[in-house]
């Protein structure tokens, strides 16, 4: 599946230029493209200059709003976003055309952080505005929520947050939604842990955009996971979560491999996958309210069997037992048996709830 991808403000922009290096990576690893183009848009300039993927073509790192706050942001003010946003509109879909790669595309991604200003006012509006405009296409956003430091030392954080996801749940065809908390980490610098928590934000992301673009052979599983697969599940709330269970040091040659222990353990690395692609699920939620599923099975081909599919989606049945759930084998890599679980058309996710009563108080 290829998407075309759209960062707005500071940690949109970066977290896209993260999609876009992933975009490198798939091309040098396995020789296909996953993102047709990347944008960055902002109104503050040194933001934009801080990114590394994406092109510094000023048709790919567009700066919104020069006329009004002279590339300097919008201090935290959602609404001054927007109506920067309605204004760049023209400025962002020249630049979409411009795109080469653009009609590959499958659906857009947009992403920004729900409590700054620049993000949370301009992710609706043109959300909004290319549904209208590219009705073929899907439109999924991408919403990262505030530290709780962030939500407990200013009240514009959860105005902003607040109406950001209200605003943008009402108009994409879905929204993955990252929570912040989770991912920090006291053993990082302030700027490492940054950019450690975006690398984790987008490494779900790597197999379940790749398997529908491989074109080896001994590749493609018994059961694809196409773009079609992933557009019929996402809807409304989504999280995404990715889990792995690292495999031991190549057996020798004269080592028996037909032991029933070794049957056994193949599954329960896949268990053991499944459980920590739970686990670290972009937002926490009950898995029972979902209503649509997919998990993607990746590893090498003799890791992988009907046996282990069969009880991976007996687990995911008995989490989630209301979801309709689609499945995939992406056979490739050597030292790993890895998950990529997908959780959409979620009825009723707490942190968005809190947000709402927090805002309506």
């Amino acid at each position: 599946m290829k998407v075309m991808v759209i960062g707005f403000g500071k940690c949109g922009c970066k977290i896209a230029d993260k999609l876009a290096w992933l975009n490198k990576t798939a091309r040098a690893e396995r020789h296909i493209e996953i993102v047709s183009g990347a944008l960055a848009v902002d109104t503050d300039a040194s933001d934009l200059t801080q990114l590394h993927n994406i092109r510094a073509d000023y048709r790919q790192r567009i700066l919104i709003g020069a006329e009004t706050v002279r590339g300097h942001g919008v201090g935290n003010i959602s609404e001054l976003g927007a109506e920067i946003a309605k204004d760049g509109i023209d400025k962002v879909m020249d630049a979409i055309r411009s795109i080469k790669r653009f009609l590959e595309a499958d659906a857009f991604l947009l992403i920004a952080a729900a409590a700054g200003g620049t993000g949370s006012g301009a992710m609706p509006i043109m959300t909004q505005h290319l549904k209208a405009r590219y009705v073929d296409r899907s439109i999924y956003a991408m919403i990262v929520l505030p530290f709780r430091d962030e939500e407990d030392s200013e009240e514009r954080v959860l105005y902003n947050t607040a109406t950001c996801l209200k605003s943008i749940h009402q108009v994409a065809d879905a929204v993955f939604l990252a929570d912040n908390q989770p991912y920090a980490s006291k053993d990082f610098s302030l700027r490492s842990n940054m950019d450690k928590i975006n690398q984790l934000i987008v490494e779900p992301f790597y197999n379940l955009l790749c398997v529908g673009e491989e074109k080896k052979a001994k590749h493609i599983g018994a059961r694809m996971l196409d773009a079609g697969d992933i557009i019929q599940t996402l809807s409304g709330w989504t999280a995404i979560g990715y889990g792995k269970s690292p495999l031991p040091p190549i057996r020798l040659p004269f080592e028996w491999t037909r032991h029933f222990t070794r049957r056994g353990t193949k599954t329960h690395r896949g268990v053991e996958a499944m459980d920590e692609a739970i686990d670290t699920l972009s937002i926490r939620c009950n898995t029972a309210d979902s209503g649509r599923a997919l998990y993607l099975l990746s590893g090498p081909p003799k890791e992988m069997n009907v046996e282990l599919v069969k009880e991976l989606g007996g687990y995911l049945r008995r989490i989630a037992p209301s979801a309709t759930i689609r499945d995939g084998d992406y056979p490739v890599g050597s030292n790993a048996i890895s998950v990529v679980l997908v959780l959409s058309q979620l009825s009723d996710v707490e942190k968005v709830r809190e947000y709402y009563t927090k805002f309506t108080m």
